[in-house]
């Protein structure tokens, strides 16, 4: 059985803010603002959502995949 971690600290590349946030189990989260300034964050090129991109622990899909050894793994 694999243990997956919901809970992941963001880190807004503007302003520095950081916040641990659950993320949702079965879908990516392709937005997030952040609380301090408001900034809409988006996924980096080539990430899935903003916690593979801007957070300490990547999408559950993702955990996913890394623990089965395979390639991508993403939210489609």
């Amino acid at each position: 059985m694999i243990d997956i971690i919901l809970d992941s600290t963001l880190t807004c590349p503007v302003c520095g803010h950081v916040k641990t946030e659950r993320m949702p189990a079965d879908s990516c989260q392709w937005f997030y603002e952040c609380e301090n300034c408001h900034t809409v964050l988006k996924p980096k090129e080539g990430d899935c959502c903003v916690f593979c991109s801007y957070a300490t622990v990547p999408c559950p899909p993702i955990q996913l995949a890394r623990a089965a050894k395979q390639e991508g793994g993403c939210c489609a």
